[in-house]
């Protein structure tokens, strides 16, 4: 008669096995998930995408209320104030109206201050200025939306066409 010894599953050594085992499975998922999102993050820079949503994103709806500067940057007398009373009688909030430190600008300038590219092109079409003059300039000292600089063009635009 031979002995043989059978070999018995232990329970816990079994129920530690599975437990690793679905460790290790999670793990490799979560892994792979990702590589994947930075194979993703690669393309999109490589391809030029990312930039692409970052302008769509800053020319989102604009604003209900829009605080803007107008400043005069022309030297006409009473151009800038012209400018703010057209302004607020199409409920843009106007928070200051100076001269610009210099007198010498050629064509309006709508300058946005706060990274919302669709609040500065508003202004622009309110005024009649070319979307070729809307730039951006991003400054945390100013509190306000949009600054307006008046050019020797201003009598092209809309508060002077209006005759208001």
């Amino acid at each position: 008669m031979s002995t043989k010894k059978v070999k018995k599953n232990n329970p816990d050594e079994s129920i530690k096995a599975s437990t690793a085992n679905i460790f290790y499975n999670i793990l490799i998922f979560i892994l792979a998930a990702v590589i994947i999102y930075m194979t993703y993050s690669i393309f999109i820079k490589l391809s030029g995408k990312s930039e692409e949503v970052v302008i769509n994103n800053n020319y989102g709806a604009a604003s209900e209320i829009i605080q803007v500067e107008v400043l005069n940057g022309c030297g006409v007398s009473g151009v800038a104030d012209r400018f703010t009373d057209y302004l607020r009688s199409n409920k843009v909030d106007v928070v200051k109206s100076d001269n610009y430190s210099s007198f010498n600008i050629d064509e309006t300038i709508v300058i946005d201050r706060i990274d919302r590219k669709a609040n500065a092109i508003k202004i622009a079409d309110l005024l009649g200025v070319k979307h070729t003059n809307v730039v951006e300039q991003l400054n945390d000292d100013y509190f306000l939306d949009v600054s307006i600089i008046i050019g020797k063009d201003y009598h092209k635009l809309q508060p002077l066409k209006t005759g208001r």
